[in-house]
């Protein structure tokens, strides 16, 4: 069932003209070129407003005055010395067997008193660690320090009710320091 309409004006379509519809015009020139200059500007605006984003949540970006931050006061350290009168305890914390006595001889042959050698309650020390008892033995705990190839000082009252007033913890560090 086909309905027959009467022809009008929009039936008859002048000739040159590619597109058909009534509303519809010739394209202009470069019209898409101007959509993609637009779609390329909204790229950019939104790429630019998510690292902005990221940055002020990393505070990496900082929009406010904001007073600044003070470089922290640093520590005044005792000097190194050697203590003759305080025996030195090494603790192995590491796999390598025989290091504490290895590490014993060399402190004794730098002047250090070597109390006792053994191994420490882990295996799996990382970082090799002089540890002193009392603030007043920093001095004696750097000296220790000194004589080996790495390490760090830190008070500890742990071991100083134990009787021990410095102790030698020595890590994995050591090890590849004294293998490389």
């Amino acid at each position: 069932m086909t309905q027959k309409f009467p022809r009008d004006r929009f039936d008859s379509i002048p000739h040159g003209i590619e597109r058909v519809g009534a509303h519809r015009a010739p394209a202009r020139r470069g019209a898409r070129w101007v959509a993609f200059g637009w779609a390329a500007l909204a790229a950019v605006v939104l790429a630019g407003v998510g690292i902005a984003a990221v940055s002020v949540y990393n505070d990496r970006l900082d929009f406010g005055g904001g007073e600044p931050v003070p470089t922290p006061t640093p520590v005044a350290t005792a000097p190194p010395t050697i203590a003759p009168d305080i025996p030195v305890a090494v603790l192995n914390g590491t796999g390598t067997s025989g290091l504490a006595a290895s590490v014993g001889e060399t402190l004794t042959a730098g002047g250090v008193p070597v109390g006792i050698t053994s191994n420490a309650d882990t295996s799996d020390v990382e970082t090799t660690i002089v540890y002193y008892a009392a603030p007043e033995l920093e001095g004696a705990a750097r000296g220790v320090l000194q004589l080996l190839p790495v390490g760090d000082v830190r008070l500890s009252e742990e071991f100083g009710a134990t009787g021990m007033q410095v102790v030698v913890v020595l890590g994995a560090d050591y090890v590849e320091q004294s293998e490389g």
